[in-house]
């Protein structure tokens, strides 16, 4: 009985070690301490331009400078959008590296586009590494293409109005389900905000919707940016 007892808790023991070592589902996400958030401010966890948690997306995450002030988004999509509205290219670019999870310049990057992996504000993936060595392992477990800086930047902004009308649309739907959710979690407010990023502060700082989080609070702060209209 007793070796049957120690079988038992021995493969126990296993099956946990084994559950750790599994990958989050989100391939994208990492853990709250292994991103480096280089922005500041109250909002500094959230993408800028469409109000995304920063780990959430981690693994696609850049970074810029604009006006001299720093931001960091969620995906080379939002970097390269902010900086098509704002008029200028973005100052100082930086990729996260795959390999260290660091963030490195863009121009000492190799992106890995188009892989099995999910992409993020796009539907064609784009990871970066800081060596082409680690760049082609990857693309050779997962697909797709391995590219440099200037012609991934030269295929976003090709795609641009495409993708920024399919995300349009992902959100203004997303929005309808926040609307819902507000209406049955939320305490009422009169204020509306600019951005997401700028809706989810004040919910968290006001527990606006109790201790909401995820595609919830995406989805709520999102009707109250307006993006739903």
């Amino acid at each position: 009985m007793k070796k049957l007892l120690l079988v038992l808790v021995a493969l126990s023991v296993m099956l946990v070690a084994g559950d750790m070592k599994k990958p989050m589902k989100n391939f994208r996400m990492v853990p709250m301490d292994k991103a480096q958030i280089v922005q500041s401010g109250k909002a500094k966890m959230f993408c800028p331009k469409c109000g995304m948690t920063l780990p959430m997306f981690y693994r696609t995450n850049h970074a810029a400078k604009f006006d001299g002030k720093t931001y960091q988004y969620c995906s080379i999509h939002c970097m390269l959008e902010d900086a098509m509205e704002r008029g200028v290219e973005p100052t100082d670019p930086m990729v996260v590296d795959n390999s260290t999870l660091k963030f490195i310049s863009v121009n000492d990057a190799y992106y890995v586009v188009g892989s099995k992996k999910p992409g993020t504000m796009s539907m064609v993936s784009k990871y970066a590494f800081g060596t082409k060595a680690a760049a082609e392992d990857f693309a050779k477990k997962f697909g797709g293409k391995v590219m440099r800086y200037p012609e991934v930047a030269a295929l976003v902004k090709k795609n641009m109005k495409k993708e920024i009308a399919g995300i349009h649309k992902r959100q203004a739907k997303m929005a309808k389900m926040g609307e819902k959710l507000y209406k049955k979690m939320c305490k009422p407010t009169d204020k509306r905000f600019k951005t997401a990023a700028e809706a989810k502060v004040f919910m968290k700082s006001t527990k606006l919707c109790g201790n909401i989080k995820g595609k919830q609070c995406q989805a709520v702060a999102l009707f109250l940016a307006g993006k739903g209209n």
